[in-house]
């Protein structure tokens, strides 16, 4: 079967005939170079699956990695970190996402759900609904977060609805 690229194989000899060399390189054509007023498309207009949320993305991740914990395959939440290079405060954030209400856990898991809340929900809120210890008050900030709408501030983060 011929070679897609062409090949040039160069060989040598020596006056004295005591080695010989031969080196086959392979040549691959060279992309065309854009043209300047060639515009790239965003990735946005690119055509695709929808993008799973952040926070979704999170709350799976931690699931995954208490199962982990639990069957033995890493000792702490400090390996995690380590495995993941991530810091272990990182770990810990993401791994209080399991003190969430169990509906508000399926509800974030709930990919179709969370495209509907995706301009309000991102992690800090979550962190901070979680800060509440019991479920019930929970639900009423995660209520809260839901029925209002987001609020952008000076750096483009949402600002939590007061409790």
């Amino acid at each position: 079967m011929p070679n897609k690229h062409p090949i040039i194989t160069v060989t040598t000899q020596p006056e004295d005939g005591a080695v010989q060399v031969e080196v086959a390189i392979p040549l691959r054509p060279r992309r065309p170079k854009a043209s300047p007023d060639a515009q790239i498309a965003p990735a946005a207009d690119l055509p695709g699956p929808p993008r799973i949320p952040r926070i979704t993305r999170l709350m799976a991740l931690a699931i995954k990695f208490q199962e982990m914990v639990d069957r033995g395959e890493v000792r702490d939440y400090a390996d995690l970190a380590r495995l993941g290079y991530v810091t272990r405060a990182r770990i810990t954030q993401i791994m209080n996402l399991l003190h969430l209400a169990p509906d508000i856990q399926e509800q974030l898991l709930d990919v179709g759900s969370a495209y509907q809340w995706r301009g309000v929900l991102c992690e800090r809120y979550m962190r901070q609904v979680s800060f509440a210890i019991e479920w019930s008050e929970q639900r009423r900030v995660w209520e809260k977060c839901r029925a209002q709408s987001s609020v952008p501030t000076r750096r483009g983060h949402q600002e939590l609805p007061s409790a």
